[in-house]
């Protein structure tokens, strides 16, 4: 008589790793979240989600059920501006201008400082403008009535404006001639147009006798009675139309 076999009773597979094996790739999953997210979101973002990675692993409801703290149909991408290179000219010729400025403001002081010391107040003023630094001479203290050549008592003036004007690199000068409205009333020149272009020309020339400044950088202009800066129905407003002016242009303009 044949023994059977009795069957095996297959023993029943333990399934309990699979539980710490499910947590672990949970827990992966919210690290490469997380990897991702904090090179892609703004600073909020990443706290959210900083948020969720701090609960899984602090015994939370998991990444899976863990509502985004992204909002629905949002993508993440990166939020900081791209800096173009149109951006970095702007930014470039911003601190060039800024720095430009700040030059003429100390080349003002000083002239300003020269006025001062020498009690010049009424015959002279400086002004920073948009064209550049604007210093105004009256023209009664250079010139004689009708008269384009410097007067010999204040030749000492103009060599020691010429001292003020050495600048390293050199910039751009203009002298401009400016006058009233009367019409000039002698044989040298024949009219106030003519006057003006003279008393800068002569000006500049006194300027130039400086070894130390070159040439190449100075312009003359004659603007006669055509750009007053007072009324020329008074005696007061006319003696201001009469001037000289030397315009310093600055090497950066603004935009």
């Amino acid at each position: 008589m044949r023994r059977r076999k009795k069957k095996r009773h297959e023993e029943h597979v333990d399934e309990s790793w699979l539980l710490p094996y499910s947590d672990l790739l949970t827990l992966l999953l919210a690290l490469f979240i997380v990897l991702f997210a904090s090179s892609s979101i703004d600073a909020q973002k990443f706290e959210a989600m900083s948020k969720v990675f701090s609960e899984v692993f602090h015994g939370g409801t998991g990444v899976m059920q863990h509502q985004s703290p992204v909002e629905e149909g949002e993508t993440f991408q990166e939020e900081t501006k791209e800096v173009t290179e149109d951006d970095k000219e702007e930014s470039t010729h911003a601190v060039a201008y800024k720095k430009d400025q700040e030059e003429l403001k100390a080349i003002q002081e000083r002239v300003n400082n020269y006025i001062e010391e020498n009690s010049l107040e009424g015959q002279f003023a400086t002004k920073l403008t948009s064209e550049g630094l604007l210093l105004t001479i009256r023209d009664n203290i250079l010139f004689p009535s009708g008269s384009a050549t410097v007067d010999r008592k204040d030749e000492r003036i103009a060599e020691e404006l010429s001292r003020l004007l050495e600048m390293k690199p050199p910039r751009n000068i203009i002298i401009s001639g400016h006058t009233d409205n009367v019409p000039i009333g002698n044989a040298n020149f024949e009219s106030n147009w003519e006057l003006s272009v003279m008393r800068a020309v002569n000006f500049m020339k006194l300027l130039l006798d400086n070894p130390d400044l070159d040439p190449e950088w100075f312009s003359a202009k004659g603007f006669g009675e055509f750009e007053p800066t007072a009324s020329n129905d008074t005696a007061e407003g006319r003696a201001k139309n009469r001037r000289v002016e030397v315009l310093i242009l600055p090497r950066v303009q603004p935009e």
